[in-house]
């Protein structure tokens, strides 16, 4: 596999792939290369997402002067070594081992630290993790989109087969979109959609985009059924519907397309090639893992532990990731971030903030090292 290429690429960012990472053939992209010893700033992208997520930001980076380093992680884009099967043992794919493969990518490059961790969406966690169990690698975080509540407890977690029932049993029925995720099905459901890789992508990242009027986020009252269907359809579905079905209704039309500047026509079809050759089981295993007793068994060594670095938090106003999970966003500010200088809620911006506000982003991500540098 090839790195991709420079044409898709902004200028001053490059690509290459890395050998021997933890068991995976790496792709990357980085910015500010030129000069060795640059302080490393490491950014870690979500679902369905790819270090490409990251090129609006990362030319900012290098011009203040760091190291700007994205990776494909396991399961993406062109990052090799993993399995796509289905049936397989999803402990490559558990929070820890994720955080293993970052340790390893800093290892690679001949860094004993990073400057900084920044991960968003499904990367949030993946940032929050590496700074909760080695602080002394990762000594500031930035997390965006999916807030960080801590370790699970023992014998506290959700009782999702509860939570599905009830979610079924709703007058208008439902089902929550990571159960999906887990299923056989949800590979295939998107692959293989009827309006095609392209399509599908273009109405999912517009329907959790600032650009849907539909997303107008606030606190839900608990993990309630009731509460719980207040969120839109991608992330609490209709029981019938899978999740390409789910987001065609809201495809944006010709000319709102064109107007779509945080992601063109052209920068769509860098995910839409790249989904359409890897498929989409990669990513939808680390949804897996969050129901597989022993996986979440091994992060409970870690209660009550908090991320005791300095931490900010990144989201779009318009972001229902900052609240599906209730509870989460003010958990991670009071308890499990007690040195988080910031929250940050961008107007302009839903899901995809860093290509939505990449500006503002940037400017945030810069204050924020300067200042946890000392």
């Amino acid at each position: 596999m090839q790195p991709l290429g420079p044409e898709v690429l902004p200028p001053g960012i490059r690509a290459r792939i890395v050998e021997g990472v933890n068991g995976l053939d790496l792709h990357l992209l980085e910015a500010g290369y030129e000069e060795p010893g640059r302080p490393l700033v490491l950014l870690l992208h979500g679902f369905p997402e790819l270090a490409y997520s990251w090129r609006k930001v990362m030319p900012a980076l290098a011009a203040a002067g760091y190291h700007a380093v994205a990776p494909d992680q396991r399961g993406y884009g062109r990052t090799s070594g993993w399995s796509d099967a289905y049936e397989q043992d999803l402990r490559p794919f558990s929070m820890l081992a994720l955080v293993r493969d970052q340790l390893a990518l800093l290892r690679a490059l001949g860094r004993s630290r990073a400057a900084a961790v920044v991960g968003h969406d499904f990367g949030s966690p993946v940032a929050a993790w590496a700074a909760l169990v080695r602080p002394d690698v990762f000594p500031a975080a930035v997390l965006m989109s999916a807030p960080f509540a801590g370790a699970p407890v023992p014998g506290q977690g959700l009782d999702w087969q509860a939570l599905d029932r009830a979610l079924a049993a709703l007058p208008r029925p439902r089902k929550h979109y990571q159960r999906y995720y887990a299923t056989a099905a949800a590979h295939r459901d998107m692959l293989h959609c009827a309006q095609g890789v392209h399509a599908f992508l273009r109405a999912y990242f517009h329907h959790k985009s600032a650009d849907w009027a539909g997303n107008r986020p606030h606190r839900l009252a608990a993990w309630r059924a009731e509460a719980l269907a207040e969120l839109p359809t991608y992330y609490v579905m209709d029981l019938a519907r899978n999740m390409a079905a789910t987001v065609a209704p809201e495809m944006p039309g010709a000319a709102e397309i064109a107007a779509c500047r945080w992601l063109t026509e052209d920068e769509l079809a860098v995910y839409a090639g790249e989904f359409a050759r890897t498929g989409f089981q990669g990513g939808l295993n680390w949804y897996r893992t969050r129901f597989e007793p022993a996986l979440i068994d091994e992060l409970t060594l870690f209660a009550g532990r908090r991320i005791e670095v300095p931490s900010m938090f990144i989201a779009g106003k318009s972001d229902w990731g900052v609240y599906q999970s209730p509870g989460d966003f003010e958990r991670m500010q009071e308890q499990a971030c007690p040195a988080m200088t910031g929250c940050h809620l961008l107007d302009g911006a839903g899901h995809w903030v860093q290509q939505e506000q990449a500006d503002r982003v940037a400017g945030l991500l810069l204050d924020f090292l300067r200042e946890a540098a000392g």
